[in-house]
């Protein structure tokens, strides 16, 4: 990851900002859940379908980086007032 990237500012309205969280909040979870399977062998959900990732390291370092994202997003939510 580069030690400098390059900002972006986007700008949504607040419902589609809270559809965003909720798309991301989904990856991140379906990425531990990966991770948690690669690292056991057992899921406790039916339907769970596992990413294509055969490294458990590596799964969940990609739900972390969703995880990221989400926090800086909630961040910069909050100082503009929140979502209501």
């Amino acid at each position: 990851m580069p030690t400098n990237p390059k900002k972006l500012q986007i700008t949504l309205n607040v419902d589609d900002a809270g559809q965003l969280l909720d798309g991301l909040r989904l990856r991140a979870e379906v990425w531990a859940k990966t991770a948690d399977y690669l690292d056991s062998g057992f899921t406790s959900e039916d339907a769970f379908i596992c990413e294509e990732c055969t490294d458990p390291h590596e799964a969940r370092c990609i739900a972390q980086h969703y995880e990221r994202i989400i926090t800086q997003i909630e961040h910069q939510i909050e100082r503009q007032g929140g979502l209501a």
